[in-house]
């Protein structure tokens, strides 16, 4: 069935994208307004878009029209944050953090999560976080009257210690993270924890498999 969204509403592209992307990798994100206040919030429209320059984007919408919520002002003014992942033991955190708390609410200590400076950058990260990106803001690229795209290069990355296999190859216990993602509806989330191994296939490898499949 085809869905043209030159006649759909904005609530059913919403619902048609995300139930049809998924699982999508969480942005919990934390920022600092110039007032020295401590925001988190999670969003879902998140992803890695290069590795050489390291870039992240972020969508954020508004709670209402010329609203960027907390986190997307925070970035405007200050051009600082932290990209925390979530593991599956701190879902139930995160989704308190998700809560419409009034300007001023300190969304971590309602959750019971505690901070860890950064290296670079003013806000800080949640220290039960497995694994934390500090970013700088890039360019943000206004998509419409109360969502934004906000590109961050990643200037260092925090991985929870017993998760590094290796540290001077880089080396990540990727499973160990547990990391979750966002699903379908109003409260789907999926775990990583069902996987399977498919390498990638070289030119020769092909041919060969080809050659082998005619005789």
């Amino acid at each position: 069935m085809l869905f043209d969204f030159a006649a759909a509403t904005g609530k059913d592209m919403y619902k048609l994208l995300v139930a049809t992307i998924g699982p999508r990798p969480i942005a919990w994100v934390t920022t600092q307004d110039t007032d020295g206040t401590i925001n988190a919030a999670p969003f879902s429209f998140f992803n890695a878009v290069s590795g050489d320059p390291p870039i992240v984007a972020i969508g954020i919408g508004g709670r209402a029209p010329g609203d960027a919520k907390d986190t997307g002002g925070n970035i405007r003014r200050t051009g600082q944050f932290v990209v925390n992942l979530v593991s599956f033991a701190l879902a139930e955190p995160m989704n308190i953090t998700a809560i419409d708390f009034p300007k001023g609410v300190d969304e971590l200590k309602e959750a019971g999560l505690t901070t860890a400076p950064s290296l670079h950058i003013k806000p800080p990260r949640i220290a039960e976080a497995p694994v934390a990106m500090e970013c700088e803001r890039l360019v943000i690229v206004d998509v419409g009257i109360d969502r934004s795209v906000i590109l961050g290069k990643v200037l260092a990355i925090y991985v929870r210690d017993d998760c590094v296999l290796d540290k001077d190859r880089c080396y990540i216990d990727t499973p160990k993270l547990d990391l979750i993602g966002r699903m379908h509806g109003a409260g789907w989330y999926s775990r990583v924890t069902d996987r399977f191994d498919l390498p990638r296939i070289s030119v020769e490898q092909w041919a060969e498999r080809k050659a082998k499949t005619a005789e």
